[in-house]
Formats: C-alpha cells, structure tokens, sequence
C-alpha cells in the first residue's frame, strides 16, 4: 500500500499562500496538513503530488519523497491535500476493504482507493493536478468531509486543528514536560497542559497561562522577558518572541520565526518576523514576510458584520466576523502600514505608503501601482535567507520566475506598471 497526498484541480484557489509550495505544505494548527496525514497513516509508504510548475522545487526540498510518481505496483490509497481530515478518516477511506472506490463530497475526490489495472491508468494521469475524471470509471461513493477551498479555511478550522494537534503530539507526554531553562519570577498557569522542550529559554518575567488553552513551546525557542502567552499556542523551533509581547490565543508560529507585539488567533509559517509592535490577528503570514514597525492589520468590520475578500477577481463573503491579513511568501510592509480586514497581499510584494492599502494587492507589487522587478526581488529575497543561513537554489530563483509570469496578469488588470 502506497498513500499519494495529491493537489486538484482547485489548488488554485488557495493562492497566494499556495504560489511556491503545494496546498498541503500549508499549516492549520500546529503542523502542515501533510504532516497530518501522515501521523494517521503512519508506517505507510508517502509519495507528493504538486502542480507541475512546483515539481523541480519540491523534489530539491523534500528528496526523501518521491513526487508525481507512484512506484506501487498494487494499491494506493490518493489522499486530497486539501482535505479538513476528520478523527475518524482512517476508517471512512477504509484501506483494507476490497475493491476500487472514489470517495467524493459534492464533486470533489476526497480520497481514492486504487489497484491494478486502475492504477496503471491513473499514473499516467499524475503530470497534472487531479480531479473527478482522472480516476473515471470507478465506482464512485459521496461521503460529508469539508475543504481548505480559501485562504480563509485556515481560519476557519485553525482553533480546532491547534486542540487535535496538540493531543496527538504532546498530551501524551506524561513526564518531563518543562525541559527548559525558566528565568526568575515566570509564571506557569495550569502547568499539566505546558509544555517546553529542551534548549528553549523562557526569561524573567514571563506568563504562560494555559487555563483556556495549551501551550508547546519547541527545541531553542526563546521567550524573552515580560512577555504573555494565552494558550492555545505553538511556538516553533528557534523562533523568538519579543520583550513585552502579547501572543493570544489560537496563534501558531513556524520555525526561526521573531515575533512581538500583539499577536491573536494567527498562523505565521517559518522564517516570518513580525517582532515590533503592532497588531496581527486573524491571519495568515506565508514565509519569508516581514511586517515593518507598527504595522497593523484589522481583524473586525466597524459594524461587525461578516468580512468579505478577493481572490483573483471574484469577491466573496467569508462568512467570518473576523478576519485579517493573509499575505504571500517574501513580501514585506513598510513601517506604520495600516491594513484593512480580509486583505489579501500576493508572493513578493512590497507594501508602503501613507494610506490604506488595497485589499487586494497582487503578486510582485511595488508600493501602489508598480511592478516589483523580478530581478531586485530575487536579489533581496537571496540576502534575506541568507541572513537565516539559507541558500537561494536555482529551481527556487527559477520557481520566482516562474510565479511573476503566472500572476502578469493580474497586475495588467489592476493598473499596475508592466515591470520586466
């Protein structure tokens, strides 16, 4: 048995977030969901599947996984990457039961269960995002799941996804759960539901209060002096929470990450700084950002009703009361930038300026109407990885290329400069 975590045909949807990684390399809660997947299936053979444009990329980055081949010659199990997986998915997909299935909610694969002469004609299919009609002639089965279709999604289901991950990978550590160096006069409140590894550094002064919430702190993580932290909230490994921050409930922050000011119910991915103050709430930073000094981001309508947000050039309600910042990888704001709720800001844009931003703001925008040059913003993004010990590759400068063609367009209809 072989369990292929594959992209669809509505990848896309997920854009910006989804321009330089596959839709399963997205995080709600404290992990990717392909690591979700992964923890429920564990012991199984993993292949990748992605967009044929991020396939060069994603085999440089994760050489222990095959990409866009299935090696099984028997059976597999195609997972949808952008599946909310429910506890009891395992058993809904049913790997052991015979015969092939197409699992599907309201048109969409879900999961399918492949073999034989089945799967041969399927991997023939896999050079391309995957849909209803890759696997046609199978018997098909409709079951209720839900989907990450918007940015959004990783919202909407963030506070449960950051309870369910927690359970999985720390309840059950019993003993031994605060490994760290603790400073003078920190305080941990409901302690049986903290836990810190080792290497990390919690300094003088601190507040951990996991009353309404947990709270797993990783490997040299430091949380400097005077600083609160309202469970539920992970803190990755090697990031660095400022002095006198406030880090709210529901916030998941990535790896190598600096973070200060007020921060709530956020989901910021690894090598992002947001570490002046400022507030940041319901949002969604990719990697790579930094959010200049005092940058705020709206997460409520005045009149508090639901928060409507572009992708691409449709409008679309939410449906959420509160909703924030999503932002693209690499892309940057200037000091005091103040943003609207439900803004959407592309991969590698430069945001500055004396008023409100759009809330739609493409891919490789420059201030507010021209085109970042795709030349300088490689440069920039190169120096920027490099001050975290991080080398640009040849596929990921040809990957930056690569996204500034595929999002032309959307800068043409916005009045944006025609750039290089």
């Amino acid at each position: 048995m072989e369990i292929c975590i594959f992209e669809d045909n509505k990848a896309g949807n997920l854009a910006p977030l989804c321009h330089a990684r596959p839709v399963y390399d997205l995080v709600c809660g404290m992990t990717m969901l392909r690591k979700k997947i992964e923890r429920m299936f564990e012991g199984t053979r993993i292949s990748l599947h992605t967009r044929p444009y991020l396939h060069n990329h994603i085999t440089t980055r994760y050489p222990e996984f095959i990409v866009n081949r299935v090696t099984s010659s028997d059976t597999c199990l195609f997972v949808n990457g952008r599946v909310v997986l429910p506890i009891n998915f395992k058993q809904l997909v049913n790997p052991e039961k015979n015969g092939d299935v197409v699992l599907i909610c309201k048109g969409q694969v879900v999961a399918a269960k492949v073999s034989g002469s089945n799967l041969e004609a399927v991997k023939s299919k896999t050079q391309d995002v995957l849909s209803l009609a890759t696997f046609d002639g199978i018997y098909t089965e409709e079951i209720d799941v839900q989907f990450f279709d918007y940015p959004w999604d990783f919202i909407r289901y963030h506070s449960g996804e950051m309870h369910r991950d927690y359970s999985q990978l720390f309840a059950g550590v019993t003993e031994n759960r605060i490994r760290a160096e603790i400073g003078d006069g920190v305080h941990l409140i409901n302690k049986k539901d903290i836990f810190i590894d080792e290497g990390a550094i919690i300094k003088a002064g601190v507040v951990i209060d996991a009353s309404s919430g947990p709270v797993a702190i990783s490997k040299n993580a430091v949380v400097e002096s005077n600083s609160v932290i309202q469970g539920p909230v992970y803190i990755g490994r090697s990031a660095r929470i400022r002095p006198l921050s406030t880090i709210y409930d529901n916030t998941s922050i990535g790896n190598v990450c600096k973070v200060g000011g007020e921060v709530e119910f956020s989901i910021i991915q690894s090598y992002s700084n947001k570490q002046h103050a400022g507030f940041l709430g319901h949002a969604y930073l990719g990697s790579w950002v930094n959010l200049g000094a005092d940058t705020n981001c709206s997460d409520l309508k005045n009149n508090y009703s639901t928060v409507k947000a572009q992708t691409g050039t449709s409008e679309i309600d939410t449906g959420l009361q509160f909703l924030g910042l999503i932002m693209g990888d690499h892309s940057k704001s200037g000091i005091n930038t103040m943003f609207n709720t439900g803004t959407v800001v592309g991969f590698s844009s430069n945001i500055f300026g004396a008023e409100f931003p759009a809330k739609y703001i493409p891919s490789f925008a420059w201030g507010k109407n021209s085109t970042y040059d795709i030349t300088l913003s490689i440069e920039t993004a190169k120096k920027v990885m490099l001050r975290r010990n991080q080398i640009m590759h040849e596929r990921e400068e040809q990957l930056f290329k690569h996204i500034f063609e595929i999002t032309r367009s959307e800068r043409e209809q916005r009045g944006y400069s025609s750039g290089s």
